[in-house]
């Protein structure tokens, strides 16, 4: 009965994982800020690390499975 939950979670965080980081490098690479107000660097960084964390929560709730 636990795999139901544990699947949704991982597909929500790989979704948005994997959103933030196509995202992240379509802005980036067309030279536009992540965030406004922020040095562009710093942002694009962040941005990429909270896209990597969802994406590895979303593997790990794969795996509880």
């Amino acid at each position: 009965m636990e795999s139901g939950p544990a699947i949704f979670t991982g597909a929500v965080f790989a979704l948005f994982g994997g959103a933030l980081l196509v995202w992240t490098g379509i802005r980036a690479r067309h030279g536009e800020p992540v965030a406004h107000g922020v040095r562009p660097v710093a942002s694009a960084a962040l941005a990429t690390l909270a896209a990597v964390a969802a994406l590895s929560t979303g593997l790990w709730c794969f795996t509880q499975v």
